[in-house]
């Protein structure tokens, strides 16, 4: 008996590595995330736009360094995140075998399970010197307002109302009377 035609279609095209899904460097950090009781993280274009950048100053310098474009907070403080962390390698063609690396790093997995996280930005760089391969992974929490001080908040309440402004009646010399 013969097998029907449309199964080994079927067989065939899901064994394809051509016509296989990827998962996405995301859908690999959240499914580790899953695994270890935190939850799942979204693509974000403000981390990746960071990581690019990261990953591109590095592969210039040719140099695995987290200040090559000087200090993280300041680098990621466009993200608007209170908590974020990020995690740099070298050296491997494709990002799983990258994210295995950092899993069998404590202070890089510390990272991937940032608790509170919710969005990630990957990018990759490959210098044209050495032809090594730059990887940065911004991870953050959700966007946060900035937190008044409670002299802010008290100069907030404290403030009196701004009047509002009458016409001009007669200006002279460009003062209002």
């Amino acid at each position: 008996m013969k097998p029907p035609i449309f199964l080994c279609l079927s067989l065939a095209i899901c064994s394809s590595p051509v016509l296989a899904h990827a998962e996405s460097p995301a859908d690999m950090i959240s499914s580790y995330r899953v695994q270890h009781g935190e939850g799942r993280v979204a693509l974000d274009s403000t981390l990746t736009r960071i990581a690019h950048e990261q990953a591109a100053a590095m592969a210039a310098k040719d140099r695995l360094d987290h200040d090559v474009l000087g200090g993280f907070t300041s680098r990621v403080s466009s993200a608007g995140a209170g908590r974020a962390a990020e995690n740099i390698a070298y050296g491997h063609d494709s990002f799983p075998k990258t994210l295995n690396q950092w899993i069998d790093s404590a202070g890089h997995r510390r990272n991937l399970l940032l608790h509170g996280a919710s969005r990630v930005g990957v990018a990759s760089v490959k210098s044209s010197t050495t032809g090594h391969i730059y990887w940065a992974m911004e991870i953050a929490g959700d966007y946060e307002r900035p937190a008044l001080t409670r002299g802010a908040k008290q100069a907030a309440i404290a403030k009196p109302k701004a009047r509002t402004r009458e016409a001009c009646r007669l200006k002279i010399l460009s003062i209002c009377l």
